[in-house]
């Protein structure tokens, strides 16, 4: 029985060259309950978008004939789908492919292998943040300054320095726990208060005010 209560039928389109990992989130998602359709490179997707838009694009960055960067800057260029969310799925974790993804046009970025709870975590996130205010609310982060807002007066511990660094590196929180040797609890709660000082909603929103404010390497 598929799970409507978070996806409200929302339609997703899914581009990457790789089918077994095509396979797995489009059945991951179905369940629940997103429609989702697919596309093996982006030039494939750029022709589904000419007949059909969706509620939000989730892309492989390196794909033959069109990569993902070409086709995001099809979409931000398109003034009927430039509202659209986007995330970029990535073997690329360093700091400055994030940061080219986010300038490129994306609006969040999630570093392959990643757990498909957490990818549902990011697609909810990403829907809700596009709901709020209106279609017009994500928007690409090309020439455009820092649209994550925070208290001018936030300061964050060395400690949570360093968890904000691997959570801009897509790391999930049992990751970050093994890599400084302490609990996940204790890493849940350095989230939870940096989110509680930042007013923000979530890890993708943390990460991203973290790398445009230039707190992470």
């Amino acid at each position: 029985m598929k799970d409507n209560s978070s996806s409200d039928s929302k339609r997703l389109l899914l581009i990457d060259d790789d089918p077994n990992l095509i396979l797995l989130v489009k059945d991951y998602l179905e369940f629940r309950g997103y429609e989702v359709m697919t596309a093996e490179n982006g030039r494939e997707a750029l022709e589904m978008l000419e007949k059909e838009t969706p509620d939000m694009i989730i892309c492989d960055v390196m794909m033959p004939e069109m990569d993902g960067y070409s086709l995001v800057e099809h979409v931000r260029k398109n003034d009927k789908m430039n509202w659209v969310p986007v995330l970029f799925l990535s073997a690329k974790g360093q700091s400055q492919d994030r940061v080219k993804g986010l300038n490129t046009g994306a609006d969040f970025y999630m570093v392959k292998p990643f757990e498909p709870e957490e990818l549902v975590a990011q697609v909810e996130a990403a829907l809700r943040a596009a709901s709020r205010p209106g279609p017009n609310a994500v928007k690409s982060t090309a020439n455009q300054g820092p649209k994550i807002q925070v208290p001018f007066d936030v300061v964050l511990t060395p400690t949570e320095l360093k968890v904000v660094e691997f959570v801009a590196r897509g790391m999930a929180n049992r990751e970050i726990a093994q890599e400084l040797n302490v609990s996940q609890r204790t890493i849940e709660s350095h989230v939870s208060n940096m989110l509680g000082k930042t007013g923000l909603h979530n890890r993708t929103e943390l990460a991203r005010w973290s790398i445009e404010n230039s707190l992470v390497n």
